[in-house]
């Protein structure tokens, strides 16, 4: 398996430069990461390098369908030859195939089963309270923020409004298992 440490110097050759903001966000992703170790025993370290590599699909190193989740997929089962499960994290992350669907793109469900709901369920819950800069912020003001940086006809932004629900549940089931 991959180690946190492994997989934040791999991100940062692959975002920090060319992307500065996207490394920024996954930061804070992995940081949430870290902060659900108690409610994931012995997945945390699974669940934070999913979080760390999450959105390397964006990088132009990886980036090949433009569909950034089947990119970084992908690029960790081919390049990298990472373990399955990690694959179908990053593959399925954040309401990814509402947006395949969107996309017209079905080799995402043919390629990547769904991982285990509650390791999906934690990885959406770390992208979603994580910023664009990385600082801690609610579902609703990250949702917010996505929807406001795609037009409403851009797929991402239907995509998300789709998702929403979905993606607000996967929260919220978080939520209560930490306060549990």
């Amino acid at each position: 398996m991959i180690t946190a440490a492994e997989a934040t110097a791999l991100a940062c050759r692959l975002l920090a430069d060319e992307l500065p903001r996207r490394w920024a966000h996954t930061q804070g992703v992995a940081a949430r990461a870290r902060d659900l170790a108690t409610i994931l025993g012995d997945q945390a370290e699974r669940v934070e390098v999913a979080a760390v590599l999450h959105d390397i699909g964006y990088s132009s190193v990886v980036r090949s369908t433009g569909f950034h989740p089947l990119d970084g997929a992908r690029y960790l089962r081919d390049v990298l030859h990472a373990e399955p499960m990690l694959c179908r994290l990053v593959a399925h992350h954040t309401g990814a195939l509402v947006e395949a669907e969107e996309r017209g793109i079905v080799e995402l469900a043919e390629e990547f089963a769904l991982p285990d709901v509650h390791l999906l369920e934690a990885l959406t819950y770390c992208d979603l309270t994580a910023g664009v800069d990385g600082c801690q912020v609610d579902v609703e003001e990250r949702l917010r923020e996505i929807l406001t940086r795609y037009p409403r006809e851009h797929v991402v932004h239907r995509s998300v409004v789709r998702s929403s629900p979905a993606l607000r549940s996967a929260v919220l089931n978080v939520e209560h298992r930490l306060c549990a």
